[in-house]
């Protein structure tokens, strides 16, 4: 049986849900909805999977788009907040390795930023390409691999300008750590953007894109930061 805060997600729960609310973050609500939301549309899913759905905010958008949508999650309080905002909605505690649904029940499977967060990536690949019917996409939004190479190494400022320094670490090495902010405590994983890349080609998916989307809104200096360290990618595999 696995410890479900294993990487810190059951403790640092209430914290996520306060912090992320409806709206979602920067990165979501102005960098990453707009061309996640575009892709589903352009793909027509009849229904779809969420896959670490946490409190449920991107399945309830795409409720909203009329997809029947399904969340999975291991965190129990994560479920039970997305429950309690998306009463007609439906929602399973488990984990991304071991899917608890039959063979192609899927249009879509998503996995919104939380590649970071799987710890078998290989067994979740093959999962999230199980559950798709032929012909049916898995769509990723992620960190960039150089960008958590770079937050491995922790915060540094450059004398001169104030400027904060966000130096490469062992990119070609995977790693997990410890990230702590606004109350939350959780592990991250860098992986090089290969092992991605080799873990979804070896489920036999094909990629038919990949984007580092630039953001669409937002508070005019986390647009220049944005811009100066794209830190998001996302990605659409056919099966």
């Amino acid at each position: 049986m696995r410890n479900p805060d294993e990487n810190g997600w059951k403790s640092s729960a209430p914290a996520w849900i306060n912090r992320i609310g409806d709206d979602g973050d920067f990165s979501r609500q102005h960098v990453l909805d707009a061309p996640m939301l575009t892709r589903v549309a352009s793909l027509q899913p009849q229904n779809a999977l969420d896959v670490g759905c946490g409190e449920g905010r991107f399945c309830r958008m795409l409720s909203n788009l009329d997809v029947a949508t399904v969340g999975i999650d291991p965190i129990e309080t994560m479920i039970e907040q997305a429950r309690k905002r998306h009463p007609n909605g439906e929602y399973h505690i488990g984990y991304a390795e071991n899917l608890p649904f039959a063979d192609s029940t899927f249009d879509l499977v998503v996995s919104y930023l939380t590649l970071i967060d799987i710890d078998f990536l290989d067994k979740a690949a093959k999962e999230m390409a199980r559950v798709l019917r032929p012909g049916g996409s898995l769509l990723i939004a992620n960190l960039s691999s150089f960008s958590t190479s770079s937050a491995i190494c922790g915060k540094r400022i450059c004398k001169e300008t104030g400027e904060q320094i966000r130096p490469l670490g062992k990119y070609l090495a995977e790693e997990k750590a410890w990230f702590e902010w606004d109350g939350l405590r959780i592990q991250n994983w860098h992986r090089p953007l290969s092992t991605y890349m080799s873990a979804f080609l070896g489920t036999g998916l094909t990629l038919r894109s990949f984007e580092e989307p630039a953001p669409s809104g937002g508070p005019p200096e986390r647009i220049q930061a944005y811009e100066k360290m794209p830190y998001l990618m996302t990605m659409e595999w056919e099966k």
